[in-house]
């Protein structure tokens, strides 16, 4: 390679590393002070006409090593404080890990590269080669190793983007296909001239259907709303876990729950930093107090071991309890071969028992309410079993191990598309924020300030039926994606 092509090439990853980073605009925060969804559109268009123009599958690869990188050490950079401010890492330590953890995820963008310079006829066609491959990266991100679909590209469309509406038909990975769809077009358009009235209409048509989508009523209110109180207790993680400090968060919470009476409280996650067995039995009775709680707290399992739950307890004091099913690897579990791992991470209550796979929503207030425990939220097909029975979905999550970061108002992001595609209402309990209500068209009805000790009083609809994705799932987004991939590498004649 001579030094002008070299030259070329360092340009090229450097355009592709701010690409990466533009894109995260289109996430929260950011979407709160300007219509930033469109951004995403533009950075992944950027990549198609770098992809477009790269010489070989090597070079594409690296293009899209360096999109993700630049996308995931912005986007996810919370991952660091996690290590090192709340897990007790060495700085040193927790920043290689968060370089490491972020440059694996660069590598899905990074394949999907190579096999688009691989498979490409330099044809219109490549443009659903391109989203179609970008689909099932991402899909692939957020399965293998259990998964971290983190920054999908569709939970940027939340609202008011005209796209959030095809979630409720396709989900987030259909709704990151129309995305990279509309920035293929876009490229194409650059490459090929402005003048293509069939790829405008092609926008065009899926925006307005989007748009359409999003003013559907897939589901129907089920009876009467219910009052929840959604406790934020905004106890400093550093204090937690401190058996000297345990009255801090018993106090809080039950001050919080007297002063702020419904018919259904909800504590966030591990908001008792107890077994369940060991709360005294005067302190689940503050809790029920007006009605019933849903309490976030370790239980014991039958094997020895404990899991991370949501302990649903009447005013008699009758229980029923859910446990959470996917774990987060290196926060509550090991993976196999990595018990090392936490010889440099302090992080207390690290060996849960993951939960059954199935489990039925829990009956409480006259709603039957399905809980999801921090970042199971992120998995939208695993929530699709409590479906259609669940007429509620709650979301329990101790937020304080991220600081004030990205983290939070990405959650409650992530939590609008979920409320799309289940069609459902989804209550957000968290420590430090953000606590919340999001209504099933994906909107914020009510949250509380971050960082704030208080409760979120609401009316919470409860509804039945199913949308096209709590129908399908995820197939029909992937069938769509490979077929475009099988559509792009037909020869003509």
């Amino acid at each position: 390679m001579t030094q002008r092509q070299a030259a070329i090439s360092w340009r090229a990853a450097a355009a592709a590393f701010a690409l990466g980073a533009f894109c995260v605009l289109g996430f929260a925060p950011f979407d709160a002070y300007f219509a930033v969804w469109p951004a995403p559109t533009f950075a992944l268009g950027g990549l198609f006409l770098l992809w477009r123009k790269a010489p070989t599958a090597r070079a594409a690869m690296l293009l899209g090593l360096a999109w993700g990188a630049g996308c995931f050490l912005l986007g996810v950079s919370w991952v660091y404080v996690s290590l090192s401010e709340f897990g007790g890492m060495a700085p040193p330590l927790a920043a290689a890990a968060t370089l490491l953890f972020c440059l694996y995820l660069a590598l899905f963008p990074a394949f999907a590269g190579g096999l688009f310079l691989c498979w490409r006829r330099n044809a219109p066609r490549d443009v659903l080669l391109f989203a179609g491959l970008w689909t099932l990266g991402e899909w692939l991100r957020g399965t293998l190793f259990t998964g971290f679909p983190w920054l999908a590209i569709g939970y940027s469309q939340s609202p008011p983007s005209p796209l959030a509406g095809w979630a409720s038909v396709l989900g987030v990975y259909g709704v990151g296909f129309v995305v990279a769809l509309i920035a293929g077009l876009l490229g194409e358009m650059i490459i090929t001239g402005w003048r293509k009235a069939g790829a405008w209409a092609t926008i065009l048509l899926l925006l307005g259907f989007g748009g359409l989508l999003h003013q559907m009523d897939w589901t129907q209110p089920a009876g009467p709303p219910v009052t929840v109180s959604l406790l934020q207790g905004n106890v400093p993680q550093s204090l937690k876990w401190d058996p000297s400090r345990l009255p801090l968060s018993v106090d809080t919470y039950l001050r919080l729950a007297k002063n702020h009476p419904a018919a259904i409280t909800v504590l966030p996650e591990t908001a008792l930093p107890l077994f369940f067995n060991e709360v005294p039995r005067d302190v689940l009775r503050g809790l029920t107090g007006h009605g019933e709680a849903l309490i976030g707290v370790a239980v014991g399992t039958t094997d020895g071991g404990y899991s991370n739950g949501a302990v649903a307890i009447t005013p008699n004091l009758n229980v029923k309890a859910y446990a959470k099913r996917h774990l987060v690897p290196f926060g509550e579990y090991a993976p196999p071969g990595f018990a090392w791992f936490f010889r440099f991470a302090r992080i207390p209550m690290s060996n849960f028992t993951a939960g059954q796979p199935r489990q039925e929503p829990l009956d409480i207030g006259g709603q039957r309410v399905a809980p999801n425990i921090c970042y199971e939220d992120l998995f939208g097909e695993e929530l699709l079993g409590a479906l259609p029975a669940a007429t509620l979905l709650v979301n329990m999550s101790n937020t304080a191990w991220f600081g004030d970061s990205l983290a939070q108002p990405q959650h409650l992001q992530i939590a609008r598309l979920r409320a799309i595609e289940t069609g459902r209402v989804m209550l957000r309990a968290t420590n430090t924020g953000m606590t919340a209500m999001v209504g099933p068209d994906g909107s914020i009805m009510a949250a509380l300030p971050p960082f704030t000790a208080a409760a979120l009083v609401v009316q919470a609809q409860g509804r039945s039926g199913l949308t096209p994705y709590a129908r399908w799932g995820n197939l029909l987004a992937l069938l769509i994606a490979s077929g475009a991939c099988l559509t792009a590498l037909r020869r003509k004649g």
